[in-house]
């Protein structure tokens, strides 16, 4: 049966499973997934991949960082990933403050893995994956997993083609979650964090990413019955009133439950929801301080579409809200705009366990024992680490490339050593200093003393025999500095030893 897919026609109803990786082979030397799906090399393409500049980019929704600015970014976060634990420890405000400013686009994977406590998860549980990978996963779990693949980021051309690397690599990461929590198995809104974590690191980092964020960050929510996602719903609505008390009171008049705007909001981290470059951003902060990031974007965005009495007018019931709640106004979500009201919300950490306190007694009361009770709910990255400290092993950064380098045979190892050895006896044996007498006398001047006495020449490097050797004036260097009879001293002293006092160190002083 043909379907409309990504704006063109297809009938390939082939599952994912039953692909053949030798035809997907094949088909990738052509280029990128988006060509095997149809898409022609003249495609557009924005600098994140998505063709047509869908997921709302546009240049305004997005700051450019100048390159040298960007340099210097990327050697500060290369150095606090070399020093994990010191900076998150020590200096985590800074590191706060770095990914507030927006994680380098060349060092996302990396730091997002880092601040969720994935790399120490992936390391203190080594082989895991590959482990659930091989296993054939409940039937049950596959069928939807594979029916929500092509629903994940259409027009990316990770995603774009069925059958495509980047689902296949969706499709493990899913599978290996439900293997991994049986009891939890998939969400929906597990498809577009996955999506996202993919986009950024390979399948096993992508997995161990999205098992912190449904396991730290994110408790409870994509479990069955969907109460955790409720009780933060009033706890937002309940901070909504201190942020907002307009549009708290119009929400509250018009009898809108929070769960009908705010779901895919939290439960895709605003995946679905911001410009692509927005998208980023909150992710950074979100990763780094936690859920209290979610409640503030919530927050902002109710507040500029309901915190005014001019744009109430204009949705004056139920549905006139949701719809204005569903089409938010893009300059609401400029990247530049958003993160600095994001900044600007005086909501703690503490003020949402606080409310969520009042909230689940409330729950208690009205609706009983929640039936599935979430671990707790870890604020920030540091108190992920904090919670669960890593091994120094843990934080080693492992080579994605290695380069077999040839062992040193041991002659060349015997031949360098010797050469380091006589070159420090070289630099051992000191020369001793001649006093060199001046070069340029004076008639006045007495004539200068004989040389002092040189040590001994070494040995002349031909065979010779005493008898063999004349005795010439070329022998010894003795011989060549005694001054003739016939020629007067103070003449033949500079041409003779010139070179040797214009080298000297010592003599700087006989002018």
């Amino acid at each position: 049966m043909a379907k409309i897919e990504n704006g063109r026609q297809s009938v390939d109803t082939r599952s994912i499973r039953t692909i053949s990786s030798t035809h997907i082979d094949d088909e990738s030397s052509l280029g990128s997934d988006s060509e095997i799906n149809g898409f022609t090399s003249d495609r557009q393409t924005d600098k994140y991949g998505f063709i047509g500049g869908a997921q709302q980019y546009s240049e305004q929704s997005a700051q450019d960082v100048p390159p040298e600015v960007l340099r210097q970014r990327e050697v500060k976060w290369l150095d606090m990933l070399n020093h994990w634990d010191k900076w998150m420890i020590k200096r985590f405000d800074k590191v706060r403050l770095r990914c507030q400013k927006g994680i380098p686009p060349a060092l996302r994977g990396r730091a997002w893995l880092y601040l969720s406590g994935g790399k120490v998860k992936k390391e203190q549980n080594q082989g895991k994956f590959q482990e659930l990978d091989s296993q054939p996963g409940d039937p049950k779990w596959l069928d939807v997993i594979e029916k929500d693949l092509h629903r994940q980021f259409p027009f990316h051309e990770m995603f774009v083609s069925r059958g495509g690397h980047g689902q296949q690599d969706l499709f493990r990461v899913l599978k290996a979650y439900t293997l991994f929590r049986p009891e939890e198995g998939y969400c929906q809104a597990q498809a577009p964090i996955a999506a996202v974590l993919l986009m950024h690191m390979p399948a096993e980092d992508a997995f161990w990413g999205l098992v912190q964020i449904c396991e730290k960050y994110l408790p409870g929510y994509y479990s069955p019955g969907l109460e955790a996602i409720q009780l933060d719903g009033e706890i937002l609505f309940a901070l909504l009133r201190r942020v907002s008390p307009l549009a708290f009171r119009h929400l509250e008049k018009h009898k809108i439950d929070p769960i009908l705007y705010m779901t895919e909001w939290f439960m895709c981290a605003f995946s679905r929801t911001l410009p692509w470059a927005s998208v980023l951003r909150v992710w950074d902060m979100f990763l780094c301080d936690g859920v209290k990031i979610i409640f503030r974007v919530g927050l902002v965005l109710l507040k500029c579409m309901l915190g005014t009495r001019e744009k109430l007018k204009a949705c004056q019931g139920q549905y006139e809200t949701m719809e204005l709640l569903r089409a938010i106004e893009p300059r609401y979500m400029q990247e530049g705009y958003l993160v600095r009201e994001i900044l600007e919300v005086q909501v703690t950490a503490r003020d949402v366990e606080r409310e969520h306190h009042t909230q689940l007694k409330r729950w208690k009361k009205n609706r009983g024992e929640l039936n599935f009770k979430p671990p707790p709910r870890m604020h920030g990255a540091r108190l992920i680490m904090l919670a669960e400290p890593p091994r120094r092993q843990d934080l080693q950064q492992n080579p994605t490339i290695l380069l077999e380098v040839p062992q040193p045979t041991a002659q060349l190892k015997k031949g360098k050593e010797e050469r380091k050895s006589k070159k420090k006896k070289s630099i051992k044996k000191s020369q001793p200093t001649m006093e060199i007498p001046n070069p340029y006398p004076l008639l006045n001047d007495p004539p200068p003393p004989p040389p002092p006495s040189d040590p001994p020449a070494p040995p002349p490097v031909r065979d010779e025999t005493p008898e063999a050797v004349p005795q010439t004036d070329t022998d010894s260097p003795h011989q060549q500095q005694a001054p003739p009879t016939d020629l007067p001293p103070a003449k033949e002293s500079p041409l003779q030893r010139s070179t040797q006092s214009l080298s000297s160190t010592e003599q700087d002083t006989y002018l």
